[in-house]
């Protein structure tokens, strides 16, 4: 399949797009700037109230009437470019294909070298996330403002998070029995060619957090936001082979000794570095415990090695030479990552992205500006990226759509097909942005048999409005439908071809109802969830008693408690703050306010944030199965949405049998 890399089949058509965009967009931008200057957010109002001249109030009035004259002088001109902007749509294809080529070990090409179908499995991270950028004006009503400079700090954040390389630190202690966020990844089994794990003998009873730092080093308020940078791993060399720390023992005892890092977990390392620029609200103190680079986990340092020569601990000679490991443990009551007596995997509330982030699927991304600046920070670590999704105008849906579908994808493997679809039941201010479903296939290996190993990927982002029940169970309908004639019209099997293996068939996105809420009955009783597994249930209205709501209360994402990822991450790892700060399922008695109900209420949130995979369909004697899941606070500040990321370890039957 061809994939599309400009909007318009031709370069006539380019170019009268652009002339029209740019008539309409004084009169678009005047108009959010006009609209965004009378609803201010509560950061803006505590700014206010510490103004004792009143000097935003005065900006306000001040420009007002100079948004209107230049408002009204604009108009013109931008009815003149609707008028070839509008039939133009027509010829606009669904998508944007952007690649940025890395011939390096963690190119997409190397990437599929890496497995054969063949030894104990290989696992999958993706991670889902809705980013609430919209123009301005719109994303005001959800409290976040200032969408240009968050979409560069998300990208940021997102990238540095998951270009981290993975080090285990295993501690055996009778006494401890948790595991610290920083390590979202650190249990993933290391994984050679073919994917062959190492065992580690001896129970894991905590990891602690990482610090790294290059020659230079950074700041450590900015590593608490962002996570180390990928610039600052450049010049360590190879990380394939980054060392095992084991620390064993009670809490207290005697300095632990490193391994041989022969014997360590795998590492990758993304590309690119870049600047850590913050909006005003997203300053990270640097006492937050937890975060790389804190000073409490300094202070509670157990043990530093460094891999290499110099290290003493039969490193291998100029391997990771440059590269600092200190391992911190970090003694506060709250523990990150726990696994329930009956779950099969790991869980947690993690201050960071998963290390080695293979897929990224993102939903409102509706502000084209903010999407190219959040293409070009994550081109630093992924190698393939659509965005740009969806339709305008009249064209494949019943309603005009004046904005996109807000899907986003990232991915660090080969995309082989893409398929959108706009869902066509969209009703009221929803019926305004081209929702739909965006399907994607993956190639993520290939057998010794030159047979291609692949995946499937959908995102998609159902209707809002909460008392439209029926129009989503449509919406899931269409999803199903979609989804199967999609995998048919792309599946190959011929003599030409030979067979493809199914690794994965994963659905992900914001489907915009809980399985905690009464009136959602219709949705989780959906038969989407008899064909597709969802980890954070346990049936229709239960949920597992570890998952927490991803959907944030708007009125506190600037309180000093939880804007800073590890705030936040602390926050929701008690009881009393989930119910302070995330979102529960609204009331329709008289007087029953989210605020004044949450001492009566029961659960953990509203988990509206999905993340779906398929048991069947896969390849014979195949098993996907969920390694970790985590609930992830990165983005603190930035969006009213918990991202969430899931490993997934796809293992072959026969060779574990």
């Amino acid at each position: 399949m061809v994939l599309y890399t400009t909007p318009f089949p031709n370069s006539c058509l380019s170019a009268l797009h652009t002339v029209s965009w740019a008539l309409i967009f004084p009169c678009y931008w005047l108009v959010d700037r006009l609209i965004a200057s009378f609803i201010p957010t509560t950061y803006e109002k505590r700014q206010r109230a510490d103004d004792p001249c009143c000097l935003q109030l005065l900006c306000t009035a001040l420009f007002t009437p100079i948004y209107l004259a230049l408002l009204v002088a604009a108009l013109p001109f931008a009815f003149l470019g609707f008028l070839f902007w509008s039939p133009l749509q027509s010829a606009r294809r669904p998508y944007i294909y952007s690649r940025l080529e890395d011939k390096g070990p963690a190119g997409g090409a190397a990437l599929l070298g890496e497995w054969k179908g063949t030894g104990a499995g290989k696992s999958f991270c993706f991670a889902t996330a809705n980013l609430c950028l919209l123009p301005d004006s719109l994303a005001r009503l959800n409290n976040v403002f200032n969408t240009q400079a968050r979409a560069k700090e998300i990208g940021q954040r997102i990238r540095n998070g998951a270009a981290r390389p993975q080090i285990k630190i295993y501690i055996d202690s009778p006494t401890n029995t948790s595991i610290s966020a920083a390590s979202f990844s650190s249990l993933v089994s290391p994984q050679g060619g073919d994917g062959g794990a190492k065992a580690v003998p001896g129970s894991i009873k905590r990891t602690a957090s990482v610090e790294y730092k290059g020659d230079g080093g950074h700041r450590p308020s900015d590593e608490a936001a962002n996570g180390p940078a990928p610039g600052d791993l450049a010049d360590s060399g190879s990380l394939e082979d980054a060392c095992i720390i084991r620390i064993s023992g009670e809490e207290g005892g005697r300095p632990p000794e490193a391994e041989d890092p022969a014997t360590g977990s795998q590492a990758r390392n993304g590309a690119g570095g870049g600047s850590k620029g913050q909006t005003p609200n997203h300053s990270q103190q640097d006492g937050d415990s937890g975060s790389l680079g804190s000073p409490s986990a300094s202070r509670e340092s157990l043990v530093k090695v460094r891999a290499g020569p110099d290290s003493g601990g039969g490193g291998e000679p100029g391997a990771n030479s440059k590269l600092l490991y200190k391992a911190s443990v970090v003694k506060k009551a709250a523990t990150r990552r726990r696994r329930h007596p009956d779950e099969a995997f790991d869980h947690e509330v993690s201050a960071f992205f998963p290390a080695n982030l293979d897929f990224l699927c993102l939903q409102e991304v509706f502000d084209k500006r903010a999407a190219a600046k959040l293409k070009e920070q994550l081109h630093g670590y992924f190698e393939y990226i659509l965005y740009d999704v969806g339709v305008y105008g009249c064209r494949g849906c019943c309603s005009f759509k004046c904005v996109n579908s807000g899907l986003f994808f990232a991915s660090r493997y080969p995309i082989m097909d893409v398929a959108y679809h706009c869902y066509p039941n969209g009703r009221g201010g929803d019926a305004l942005a081209s929702k739909g479903a965006l399907f994607l296939k993956v190639q993520v290996g290939s057998t010794p048999q030159d047979q291609r190993i692949v995946g499937y990927i959908a995102c998609t982002h159902l209707h809002a409005p909460p008392e439209d029940s029926a129009i989503r169970c449509e919406q899931l309908d269409l999803l199903q439908d979609w989804l199967a004639d999609f995998r048919k019209s792309t599946s190959s099997s011929s003599a030409a071809n030979p067979e493809e293996l199914v690794a994965f068939d994963v659905i992900c996105g914001d489907l915009n109802f809980d399985n905690c809420s009464s009136d959602d009955k219709l949705e989780q009783q959906h038969s989407l969830f008899t064909r597709y597994k969802d980890p954070c249930r346990l049936g229709p209205g239960e949920e597992k008693p570890w998952a927490i709501g991803t959907l944030l209360d708007t009125s506190g994402l600037y309180d000093e408690d939880v804007c800073t990822p590890d705030n936040l991450q602390k926050v929701l790892e008690s009881e009393e703050g989930r119910r302070e700060y995330l979102a529960f399922p609204t009331s329709k008695s008289p007087g029953g306010g989210q605020k004044g109900r949450k001492d009566l209420l029961k659960g953990n949130g509203r988990r509206i944030d999905y993340m779906l995979h398929a048991e069947e369909g896969l390849c014979p004697d195949w098993k996907a199965e969920v390694e970790e899941f985590s609930f992830i606070t990165q983005l603190s500040g930035l969006t009213d949405h918990l991202p969430v990321a899931m490993r997934l370890m796809v293992s072959a039957g026969e060779e574990e049998a």
